[in-house]
């Protein structure tokens, strides 16, 4: 009888955090974008260089307002503010183009100091996992490794980002189930030449006549996410190589990711160089000072 009480306890606590989790509301951020911040984002993230100053803000502000409401741990790490900007930043630029989209199913990001196995130890055999979206008692978390993390923001031409990845599956996931079909975000009359598509991209990748990675030929819901990475980190050679593919994907997404001028090369920003903000001044003379002494 004891453990009949406990167990409806437990469930019923369950079922309250679970409402009060979905029930709450984002917070909003009230303060500037500090200006070390917009120096980690443009030497380290492509997209944000990319934009235009409007976009730029906008994206600032999604990545404030991110990291406002979605808690980042280190685990046997200690967490420096890039960890925080580049999981922030992966989380953004899939949903850029929504302004109103919000993580609602999540509210933690465990980063690993490398690879971990499916009972989360970083140590020892079956370390091939670099991120996970949590599920049964990991719901609402994510766990990234930080060097693919920082991986994903750094290669140039492997067509790969974990982080974007996982987030893609979150997004996935908003209509309830990961299946490879956003119907949050892909209309109705597309749904059936995606999945059309998405099934005649798999059978290509079965018999070798793709340049999609692999594992995307695992299901639908893996070929999702790792086309996004495609479309995200080699916009141009994806409209080339796959134009259909790339047209849905731009309609998911609503971005023509191949228009960007993505510069794939690191910006360093020196202490003569125009200050990102772009308030017209020199680097040394303005966002930079606190580097500069």
């Amino acid at each position: 009888m004891n453990y009949i009480i406990l167990l409806l306890i437990v469930v019923g606590a369950g079922i309250v955090i679970k409402v009060v989790w979905r029930k709450k509301s984002w917070n909003s951020p009230n303060s500037p974008f500090p200006s070390d911040w917009r120096v980690i984002l443009v030497e380290k993230v492509s997209f944000y260089s990319s934009l235009s100053e409007e976009e730029k803000k906008k994206f600032e502000f999604k990545v404030q307002e991110f990291l406002l409401n979605c808690r980042i741990t280190g685990i046997d790490l200690t967490l420096n503010l890039t960890d925080k900007l580049l999981v922030a930043a992966s989380a953004v630029i899939p949903i850029f183009a929504f302004p109103d989209w919000k993580y609602t199913n999540l509210f933690e990001v465990l980063l690993y100091p490398n690879s971990f196995n499916d009972k989360h130890e970083t140590s020892g055999e079956g370390r091939s996992i670099l991120g996970m979206v949590g599920s049964g008692y990991m719901n609402g978390k994510m766990v990234l490794s930080r060097p693919s993390l920082y991986k994903g923001f750094s290669n140039e031409t492997d067509k790969k980002n974990t982080a974007i990845h996982e987030f893609v599956h979150l997004i996935d996931k908003a209509d309830g189930v990961i299946d490879g079909v956003p119907s949050l975000l892909l209309e109705k009359q597309y749904a059936i030449p995606w999945i059309d598509l998405i099934n005649k991209k798999i059978e290509e990748i079965y018999e070798g006549k793709s340049d999609i990675n692999p594992y995307g030929g695992t299901n639908r819901a893996e070929f999702f996410s790792v086309i996004s990475e495609y479309f995200f980190e080699r916009p141009k050679l994806f409209e080339s190589k796959h134009p259909k593919l790339y047209e849905l994907m731009e309609k998911i997404f609503n971005q023509d990711m191949a228009e960007r001028n993505l510069n794939r090369e690191k910006h360093s920003i020196g202490r003569n160089d125009p200050c990102p903000c772009g308030s017209g001044k020199k680097f040394k003379q303005c966002c930079g000072k606190g580097h500069y002494r």
